[in-house]
């Protein structure tokens, strides 16, 4: 909901958990001005991971391109960003 209180609270929570989350919570508490910035603020870097991701996978499926225009070329196609011309 965007209560960064209550995430706060949660986060320092006293209660008794397993070794698990309380890996997890200690590293909540390590970036908590990060955790509190992503939870109030409703932007997102989905679309950029997910871009990544992509280039990534290109990379590993391509990686006999004979140099790296034929990547961006190949990474423009994926993306719909590079429209071949069609004589007509």
């Amino acid at each position: 909901t965007g209560n960064t209180h209550e995430l706060k609270s949660l986060i320092n929570c006293q209660d008794q958990i397993g070794t698990l989350m309380h890996k997890t919570l200690l590293t909540f508490k390590h970036n908590l001005t990060a955790v509190l910035n992503g939870a109030a603020l409703p932007d997102s870097n989905g679309c950029l991971e997910g871009f990544n991701r992509k280039i990534k996978q290109i990379e590993r499926t391509a990686f006999d391109y004979s140099n790296f225009t034929n990547l961006l070329t190949r990474i423009r196609f994926e993306e719909d960003l590079y429209k071949e011309n069609i004589l007509t």
